[in-house]
Formats: structure tokens, sequence, C-alpha cells
């Protein structure tokens, strides 16, 4: 049974985390939609984000008004979103690349061979997000406006850069302090949505994008504590919506496919080990330092403080239900994916995180807001931050800030 809470009375700053995951990032959207209906006063002050989690939190972060009011545009934004408004699927693109890409293997890296990047054009991507953040002179200034008013504590987008082979976090936010760790560093400044593609940008099929002297991708590639930024912007509470599934043993033990495994199907290996999030791992680690803290009096714990967390992750596999909705994609994209071996597979991951069709991004919405219902209870328990709930790692402690 759902519960309508008027007002959560937050004693902690509540921080949310939006991992990656292509057009899976749908997912995120039904979830948060179930939260701000039910929830219309509720506010998310430290927002952190990576790949199509990070264009979310840009929009969360960036649309004026309340949270709820902020849900319903990147709802509208979700359920209107064409393939053809994220990368060029037509005929001439698509065939230029795959001839660039060609023509760069088999001449050696010689002297005048292609340049290429991603296989896939971004370009109306970045026409559709200047569109809806409204940047100005690059910068997403409704960051600024929300931070000014108090909506906003910080803002966190997740990067990797190619260049270094660091994970480089470009944040914003009020009375934060920049951090390093080994293979990774933080960057204090205007978050652009040059800063957002790259971001998203998916190996190997979406090009990396340069910020400053260094070329950058995915922030998913290297993100060995995903929880980390939230934890170092100051949130004391976390939610984190992913968008991988998670399979029983008797579906992990399944064959994906019949016979020689076809490049679609190294392909989704490989892209799921970039979002395979680690927030499993983090939040282990979260727990057994909580433990400890627990036999600590306040005044010895050097700064450490407790903090729950919660989890909600898809209920169904995502790339069995793309491959339901693959004939409604353009069909020189179609033609390109099944000759990557899509067709082959049961689950085709590839396709989950390309198919940016109105249709299955609409199913993962309302998949969203239904496993958000499912857990209603211990949603409820988490923002009235009762210790009741469950949330797969009941008791976390946000000391971990390697």
């Amino acid at each position: 049974m759902t519960t309508i809470v008027p007002k959560i009375a937050v004693e902690h700053e509540l921080g949310l985390v939006l991992t990656g995951g292509g057009a899976r990032g749908a997912y995120q959207v039904g979830v948060l939609n179930w939260i701000a209906r039910n929830y219309p006063d509720i506010e998310m002050p430290i927002l952190t984000g990576v790949s199509a989690g990070a264009v979310n939190t840009a929009k969360l972060a960036a649309t004026p008004g309340t949270f709820a009011q902020a849900c319903a545009e990147l709802d509208t934004l979700w359920r209107s979103l064409t393939v053809e408004q994220v990368f060029r699927s037509d005929v001439l693109s698509l065939g230029r690349s795959a001839i660039g890409w060609g023509l760069r293997l088999i001449s050696g890296g010689a002297k005048g061979s292609p340049r290429v990047r991603g296989f896939l054009d971004t370009e109306p991507l970045r026409k559709l997000l200047y569109e809806t953040l409204a940047p100005v002179n690059h910068e997403i200034t409704g960051i600024d406006y929300n931070l000014a008013r108090g909506r906003l504590k910080a803002v966190a987008i997740i990067t990797t850069s190619y260049t270094t082979g660091q994970t480089v976090v470009f944040m914003k936010g009020k009375g934060i302090e920049p951090w390093e760790r080994p293979q990774r560093r933080t960057v204090l400044g205007p978050i652009t949505v040059d800063t957002i593609m790259a971001s998203a940008a998916l190996p190997i099929f979406f090009p990396a994008v340069k910020l400053g002297n260094e070329w950058y991708g995915d922030g998913g590639i290297r993100l060995a504590a995903p929880l980390s930024p939230a934890l170092h912007l100051g949130a004391n509470r976390i939610l984190a919506i992913s968008t991988r599934y998670d399979r029983s043993m008797a579906e992990a033990k399944r064959a994906g496919i019949d016979g020689y495994p076809p490049p679609a199907q190294m392909l989704g290996l490989l892209l799921n080990a970039v979002f395979l999030d680690l927030i499993d791992q983090d939040a282990v680690r979260l727990e057994r330092l909580n433990l400890l803290l627990d036999k600590l009096p306040p005044e010895k714990r050097e700064g450490m403080r407790p903090v729950r967390f919660m989890k909600v992750r898809p209920s169904q596999d995502l790339g069995a239900l793309a491959a339901k909705f693959e004939p409604q994609l353009p069909r020189a994209f179609r033609f390109m994916t099944r000759g990557l071996g899509t067709r082959e597979q049961r689950s085709p991951d590839v396709l989950a995180m390309l198919m940016f069709q109105p249709d299955y991004l609409g199913e993962l919405i309302d998949m969203g807001e239904r496993d958000a219902e499912r857990i209603a209870d211990d949603l409820e328990a988490f923002f009235e931050d009762r210790p009741d709930g469950h949330t797969e790692h009941p008791a976390i402690d946000a000391a971990h800030l390697e």
C-alpha cells in the first residue's frame, strides 16, 4: 500500500546516486516519478550521476521549481525520446562510419588514414541537451540558480579521462572541497553540456569529448567507488537507482546464445563490465565500517558518520525486454545491430543500452514506477529514517571516503 507523506522531516542531507546504462536510464525516471508523486515535498540536495544518470542528474539539478516539477519534465523528455534525437541512424552516417573504421584498421595507422572516434554520431544528443538544459555560454546556469535558492547543495558529474586513465568528478556546490585519491580526482567549477556528453560517451559507440586539454568518456569505466562522491559532498543518507538487473543464480547459469558468441555478445559483456555498478561492494565495505563505528563513542569517530543506504534496481531483464522492441528500430541501425548478432542473443544488452525507442523507454519508466510501488513500505521507512525498512544493506557508514 502506498503511503502519501505530506512532508518529510529531513534531519540529514539526502543524496541521490544515479548510475549509467544508456537507454536504461529511463528506468530511473519511473522510480523518481513514484517518489515525487508520493512525497511531493521531498528534497534531494545532493545529486550525483554517471553516463545516462548524468543526463538525469543535470536535468534534476538545473530545472527551476520543485523536485516533482523537475521529475515531470524529465518524464516528458524520456517518453518523447527517439533514436534520431540521440545519434544519427541514417544509412549515409552509419555507412560513412563503418567505412572509416574499416579503412583505419587496414591502413596500419598510415599518415592520412581516417581519424575515427565513436561509431555513432551523437551531435543530435548535444543539440537536445542544449535545448532542454538551456545553457548560457555553455554553462548550465540552472544549477547555479538552484544552488543560490537553497534547493540544491551540490551536484557531481562523473567522467573518465582517456588521457590519464583517471576517474574525474566535475562538481559544483556550497562549501565543498576537492579531494584526490589514487586514480580519482575532482574538478570544481562550471558544469557544461560537454561535461554531460563526456560522462555519457558510451565506449566504442559514442565519441569522446574534449574538456580542457584532456579527452573524456563514460564515467562508469573505472568507477570503483560509486558512493564516494555523494559521501564526500556530505550525504548522510543515500538512495541509489541502478539500471542493472540482478540475475538469479538459475538465470546466470542459463546460456545466452547457442554456438559461437557473436560480436554483440562480447560487446554486451564488455559494456556490462563498465556498467556493472559496484554499489553492492561499496555498500558492504561501508556496512563493515559502520559496525566498527557502533562500538565507538561519537567523540572517538574522528569525523566519521553513519549513513543509511537504499538501492532500487529493475525487477526484469532489460536486455530480454529490449529484444521485443527491436523491430521498431530505424532500418539502417537495425541492420547494423543484427549484423553484430543481436538477433542471436536471448538478452541483447547492447540493444538495451541503445534502444532509444519511445515504446521501450515508456515501458522502462512504467517498470520503475511499479518497482517503487512494490517496495513502498521500505521507501517510506527510508525517507522517514525509521529502522524497520529493508534496504539490502540496512546500516551503512559514510566513513568510506576513499
